[in-house]
C-alpha cells in the first residue's frame, strides 16, 4: 500500500473515532430539588429545617439510602442537589418524603425528583 492511501485510511479512522466518542458522551444536567416552606398565612418561612428522606416500600423494610437536610434561605426555599445520586440513563431519581420544621410548627409532603431538571414542591407548616 502506498503512503497516501495509508494516510487517508488513518485520517478516516481517526475522524470516525472522534465523531463516535464526541457524540456518545454528554455532560448530564443538574438534578435539583427545591422545597418552598410557607406558613398558614402563605408567607415564605426563612430558617426552617427541611429534611428529604426515602422510605422503604418493601415488606422487609431496608435502611434508608437517601437522607438529606438543609435550612430554608431568606426566600423560604431549601435547595437539594442530586447530581451524585442520578446517573445518565437512569429512569427517574427518587420519590422522597419532606419534613419541614420551624419553631413548634411542622409540615410534611412528598416530592418526585426528576432527572436533569429542577423539581419543586411547597410545604405548609402549621
Amino acid at each position: 500500500m502506498n503512503t497516501s492511501v495509508k494516510r487517508t485510511l488513518l485520517f478516516a479512522f481517526v475522524a470516525v473515532l472522534g465523531v463516535a466518542l464526541s457524540s456518545g458522551c454528554r455532560k448530564k444536567a443538574d438534578t435539583i430539588a427545591i422545597i418552598y416552606v410557607r406558613d398558614v398565612a402563605n408567607q415564605l418561612v426563612s430558617g426552617a429545617t427541611v429534611v428529604l428522606y426515602g422510605q422503604s416500600t418493601t415488606n422487609q423494610p431496608a435502611n434508608v439510602v437517601l437522607y438529606d437536610t438543609t435550612t430554608s434561605n431568606t426566600s423560604g426555599e431549601a435547595q437539594f442537589n442530586f447530581n451524585d445520586v442520578y446517573q445518565l440513563g437512569q429512569a427517574g431519581v427518587a420519590v422522597l418524603n419532606i419534613e419541614a420544621t420551624y419553631g413548634g410548627s411542622t409540615g410534611q409532603g412528598i416530592i418526585k425528583v426528576e432527572q436533569e431538571v429542577t423539581s419543586k414542591e411547597t410545604v405548609f407548616i402549621q
